[in-house]
């Protein structure tokens, strides 16, 4: 009973706006990996309610990301609706050596260029880390919105490190979130695999 009573106060601490995100939020990472296009409109509608949440918890990068992350789910939305005519989804492929060359220099570059912005000019929590997951962030979103595989694997590495950003600055329900996201983006990487392979042996056949 003392358990219970615990956990019961602590969701009624936790903020509405925030668990509002944590809902929307695992649900198009879900849709995502499970390869439906709804995921989109509801990413768009959680990256509006983070800007929100970032801001107040002065993670300005992140805030920042929302916005491109914003662009980035109309543009997926849009890209997902572009199928084939002989396909009923877009298929999904790999990263290039070029495109991976500048996903690289593009982390490089964005995560010291902002990081020592943020060191020097505002008052933001882990400026450099927080600018490198940023980055990462970029690239991810991208790959996911054009439907290459490797997309996955970045989220993997970067929800790892969010969730200790989280936990530290008290947002646990965003810090289980991302946890959360790991397993599903685990998931949406076999499924995708699988996927691609199966389009493969088609195209072969």
């Amino acid at each position: 009973m003392i358990l219970l009573s615990l956990v019961g106060d602590w969701f009624k601490a936790q903020s509405i706006l925030e668990t509002l995100g944590v809902i929307t939020g695992i649900l198009c990472v879900y849709l995502a990996a499970k390869n439906k296009i709804w995921s989109w409109p509801l990413a768009i509608i959680s990256v509006l309610i983070y800007v929100i949440i970032f801001t107040e918890a002065k993670l300005y990068a992140d805030a920042g990301l929302q916005i491109y992350f914003l662009i980035m789910n109309i543009y997926g939305w849009y890209f997902w609706s572009k199928k084939p005519d002989q396909q009923l989804k877009v298929p999904v492929s790999h990263i290039s050596f070029r495109e991976s060359l500048i996903s690289f220099i593009t982390v490089l570059i964005f995560t010291v260029a902002l990081g020592t912005f943020l060191y020097q000019g505002t008052d933001a929590s882990f400026p450099y880390l927080d600018s490198f997951c940023t980055a990462c962030s970029l690239v991810a979103q991208l790959l996911l919105a054009r439907k290459v595989i490797e997309n996955w694997l970045i989220w993997i590495f970067v929800d790892i490190i969010y969730v200790g950003v989280y936990i530290s600055k008290d947002l646990h329900l965003t810090a289980g979130m991302y946890a959360l996201y790991i397993i599903i983006a685990t998931i949406g990487y076999i499924d995708w695999k699988k996927e691609l392979k199966q389009d493969m042996l088609n195209s072969a056949s």
